[in-house]
């Protein structure tokens, strides 16, 4: 008589809690992959039921699962699955589906902007573009302004009127945004220095938009940059003429940082 076979035995219980501690494993980390991979393989392994005892059928008798009952095991693990992938994508529908909708409302304002500006054969005056912020619509200080004043144009105001009547219909701040060259005001200026033009010509701006065109003045933000962020080097009179601008970016976050007044 073999006094060793004990061990096949307690080899066979091994090998279960080996598999009971994989199957807790899984279950730490959730995974609906890996889950089904797991459920397929011991389903497997079970309708097998192979033993290495003479004549056995697993540890206690046959271990093969009823096919129905396999069947609704699975079905139930798949709808569960299901279910909470559709949960989870649901929860994440609105506020993409935001997001997409500003993305669209941008790029049909910039869509329009540049249109109206090649119509209007105002190039050298007038840009648009996309940037990381938004879409930032670019003036030349001439174009809205005598030189040293902060007063608008009459030749701004066409321009204008067309950016009031496309604002009301975006879900989205507008940041306006005085810019100077690095110049010293002439004598006599009614400003004391390049911060105090940069805020005056970017409020008028703002102040066409609420007062004269009457929207709401919860939408916009004036801010002022004096010469501190020139979009070329100050060091010629054609690069000085491009730093002297109004810039009025429709934010595609309206967490982008600016200083709010009116």
């Amino acid at each position: 008589m073999n006094h060793e076979r004990w061990l096949i035995t307690y080899a066979d219980l091994i090998t279960l809690l080996l598999v009971f501690f994989i199957i807790m494993y899984a279950m730490s980390k959730i995974d609906s992959q890996k889950y089904a991979v797991l459920a397929q393989v011991l389903n497997l392994q079970f309708q097998k039921a192979d033993s290495v005892l003479d004549k056995g059928h697993g540890i206690s008798g046959q271990m093969t699962p009823k096919q129905g009952d396999a069947d609704s095991k699975d079905k139930e693990f798949t709808q569960h699955n299901q279910d909470v992938q559709k949960e989870e994508h649901d929860k994440s529908k609105p506020e993409d589906s935001e997001k997409e909708k500003r993305e669209k409302e941008l790029q049909d304002l910039l869509t329009q902007v540049q249109a109206y500006i090649t119509d209007q054969n105002i190039q050298a005056q007038v840009s648009a573009s996309d940037t990381d912020r938004g879409v930032a619509i670019t003036l030349n200080d001439l174009f809205l302004f005598d030189l040293g004043k902060a007063d608008l144009k009459a030749a701004s105001i066409p321009i204008l009127q067309k950016l009031a009547s496309l604002f009301p219909t975006l879900n989205s701040k507008v940041s306006i945004e005085g810019h100077t060259d690095n110049l010293p005001l002439a004598t006599g200026s009614p400003f004391k220095d390049n911060w105090g033009l940069s805020f005056a010509r970017s409020l008028s701006v703002l102040r066409y938009f609420s007062d004269t065109a009457g929207l709401d003045d919860h939408k916009f933000i004036a801010t002022a940059y004096a010469d501190t962020m020139p979009k070329v080097s100050n060091d010629s009179d054609e690069n000085r003429a491009k730093n002297r601008r109004v810039e009025i970016i429709v934010l595609r976050n309206e967490s982008n940082p600016a200083s709010a007044a009116k």
